[in-house]
């Protein structure tokens, strides 16, 4: 992380000017040892990310603005990808005795004195990322970090080093500020609440009516610590860590009435979401406990726990995420089952997470009629401990049976609306066409140059994301700069050129969104792009993968190599991601040159046959160029591999928020220019229907209103002024 930041320019660390930086931390020689040696001893190379990652690590920087040192801009990757046999090799070269664990390596601290260690094996090395995380002293950084230190170790012979020896990021004043406020606020919510043994029993019987815990006890609430705020009638679930056990955080979680009268639930964390790495249940679990039960919500992890007696800790951010900060939490455990909600979309999140905890280990709890969420089967009187036991192992062999298949092929018959995917909210006739947005799908997007197809897939994209979608854009023709503000456009439906004001409202609401974006622009190497997808699925969980576009990202530098070879392969191995991801990958490709008055087909994606044939939907956004009148633009799938249903739709674009909507009923549909042919066979004839309107090449006819037939309820279109066989 240091050769990341080092790299940008500075010289020295006592260049800096910032007095606050000065006044924070008086440096040791054994510090300025360690930076000197990451200056001496790496090579120059040009970083490819802009985010941190875990420990705040200072940068002299010129320049007068202070930025946020948690924004959600870029995906981080390190400069030089490592694997776990490079990892293996250099712990060797140290004569450092290892564990190989599930997901990480274990090392002894070398950040506790050696007459302290004892066996304890409490620093973990990430064996994807090469992360580590010492659980004694919560000291985090990257793998370069770790490689620094034990070489200034081994120079300096010294057996431990400081857990200070790693700079940290100066806070700013602003910063300084939130965290403190964030933890007044912790405390003050945290006092406010009350137990609910010192609730009376009318209210406390309301209160778990609302959230669905009626058959959860006072015992259990008290064990784990969950407390009423009553102010807003909300649960309070607690944040205890680090090696003392001290409030961290809190969770709060409301219910609310909708117009159906049906409950939703909504969460609010302090910290913010990006900082809540809380593991609901952690404490209570011992250090010999070797079986876990995951869950997908802390309601979820009372009922396992009171139901089963077996230790339970739920996800922070439900079956959205696992973040890779948390596996070294969950080392410990021989056996993790896997319990993350009743649905289609905790079963595909049970999948995902249990790469990432290593398969040998985890079992699965398939959702079924019988086998829903944990909090619901606790309230149905059925045996928690049962459903548990009957899990399936998440390791499995290449070969499957009907069988085996059998309850997969019934969950997506009883559950079509999960199966068909995310649904969008700005496009309900995409819905229509496509059903939803699935994961480990391919989607080949085209249109003519100019047409607005960065525009309509920023759009579609954000659409996703705002529903919880994370999202990772490689944008490789305009920079992440110029994409965000088209976005954040898009996301306050307002030009914010004209209400500066309003900037910092939508740009708060705008950075809560899983949202990264990849430091590309213009020609990259496939490898480099494809490790930085996969360091992004495996670091943030994303979900979908946007790529503008392809040609760009290609280059134009090898022109002896057979363009279309080198395009088939690319389209190859993103369908290939897609698959062994479980992600979908939106992939914009730029058309064949057509005539202006010809709409494209699947046929018009520039290059071979193999991008259509290997995408599971082709989107045309189809543009007639010789007309402005509303619904010049449409969109239309042409190929859908779920339930092969096609079609096309107009769509008008709002100049002023840069969004498209489908037209309001009666407006004027461009759906067809007829060729040379068509135009001959149709004089004579009367117009078409629908509100089409038909545009001729090099000239546009004069129009002639014609009385409606009486007989007909449907309004004619204007038939064409002249005839030349009637002379009328």
């Amino acid at each position: 992380m240091w050769r990341n930041l080092l790299l940008k320019g500075t010289t020295c660390v006592l260049q800096a000017a910032d007095p606050m930086f000065l006044h924070q931390r008086h440096f040791s020689s054994l510090c300025l040892r360690l930076l000197s040696h990451r200056l001496t001893h790496r090579p120059s190379q040009a970083p490819s990310v802009q985010r941190l990652w875990g420990t705040r690590y200072f940068l002299a920087l010129s320049g007068t603005r202070t930025l946020k040192k948690d924004a959600t801009s870029t995906v981080d990757f390190p400069v030089s990808p490592t694997t776990i046999t490079e990892i293996k090799q250099y712990i060797r070269s140290k004569e450092i005795v290892f564990h190989d664990g599930y997901s990480c390596l274990h090392i002894p601290s070398i950040f506790i004195n050696l007459s302290d260690r004892k066996d304890s094996f409490s620093l973990f090395i990430d064996k994807t990322t090469g992360q580590f995380l010492c659980k004694d002293t919560l000291v985090e950084g990257s793998w370069e970090d770790l490689q620094d230190c034990l070489e200034v170790m081994q120079k300096e012979e010294q057996d431990f080093l400081s857990p200070h020896v790693l700079l940290g990021y100066p806070e700013t004043v602003e910063e300084q500020d939130e965290r403190e406020r964030e933890l007044w606020e912790v405390q003050r919510i945290w006092s406010s609440s009350v137990p609910f043994s010192d609730v009376s029993e009318d209210e406390a019987l309301l209160i778990k009516t609302m959230f669905q815990i009626t058959k959860v006890s006072n015992a259990t609430l008290k064990k784990f610590g969950v407390r009423l705020f009553k102010p807003t009638k909300s649960l309070v679930f607690p944040w205890f860590g680090g090696p003392d056990s001290s409030l961290k955080g809190v969770k709060l979680l409301s219910a609310q009435n909708t117009d159906t009268d049906k409950v939703t639930y909504t969460e609010a964390t302090v910290p913010k979401c990006g900082s809540y790495h809380n593991l609901f249940g952690l404490h209570l679990v011992g250090r010999m406990d070797s079986e876990v039960v995951l869950t997908g919500s802390e309601m979820d992890t009372l009922a396992v726990s009171q139901a089963t007696g077996l230790p339970s800790v739920a996800l922070p951010r439900g079956v959205s995420c696992l973040p890779p900060i948390l596996l070294p939490y969950l080392e410990q455990f021989k056996r993790v089952t896997l319990w993350l909600g009743g649905d289609i979309r905790s079963w595909e999140a049970s999948k995902i997470f249990s790469r990432k905890l290593g398969l040998r280990r985890c079992s699965l709890v398939r959702p079924g009629e019988y086998r829903p969420c944990p909090v619901e089967a606790l309230a149905q009187g059925k045996n928690l401990s049962r459903i548990i036991k009957s899990s399936i192992p998440a390791a499995h062999k290449s070969i499957v049976s009907f069988k085996q298949l059998r309850e997969d092929v019934y969950g997506e018959l009883l559950n079509t609306d999960q199966v068909a995917g995310v649904k969008w909210t700005r496009f309900p006739e995409l819905n229509r066409i496509l059903k939803g947005h699935r994961k480990g799908e391919l989607t080949v997007f085209t249109g003519p140059t100019g047409s607005g197809k960065t525009t309509f897939i920023s759009e579609f994209a954000l659409d996703l994301c705002m529903q919880g979608v994370n999202t990772l854009w490689g944008s490789f023709e305009i920079n992440n700069v110029r994409l965000a503000k088209i976005m954040l456009t898009q996301f306050a439906m307002q030009r914010l050129e004209e209400n500066l004001e309003q900037y910092d409202f939508w740009a708060d609401k705008f950075e809560e969104l899983p949202l990264y974006f990849m430091t590309f622009h213009g020609q990259q190497n496939i490898k480099s792009v494809l490790d930085t997808m996969e360091h992004a699925v495996y670091l943030y969980d994303i979900n979908h993968v946007v790529i503008d576009n392809l040609q760009f990202m290609m280059g134009q530098e090898n022109l002896s190599v057979d363009k279309f070879a080198v395009q088939d392969h690319i389209v190859g191995a993103f369908r290939k991601f897609a698959t062994n991801s479980s992600c979908h990958v939106s992939l914009i490709i730029h058309p064949r040159k057509e005539e202006d008055d010809r709409e494209l087909q699947t046929a018009s994606i520039f290059g071979s046959a193999k991008a259509s044939q290997e995408a599971d939907n082709v989107l045309i956004l189809q543009e007639k160029k010789l007309v402005t009148c509303p619904g010049r633009r449409s969109l239309q799938v042409t190929k859908n591999r779920f339930d092969g249903d096609v079609g096309i739709f107009p769509l008008d674009f709002l100049k002023s928020s840069l969004t498209f909507s489908a037209p309001a009923k009666g407006k004027h549909k461009l759906r067809k220019v007829p060729s040379k042919s068509e135009e001959e066979g149709s004089e004579g004839n009367e117009g078409s229907e629908g509100g089409e309107v038909v545009v001729k090449k090099g000239e546009v006819k004069k129009e002639k209103a014609e009385k409606p037939n009486k007989t007909n309820k449907t309004t004619k279109t204007r038939q064409l002024a002249q005839n030349p066989a009637t002379g009328k």
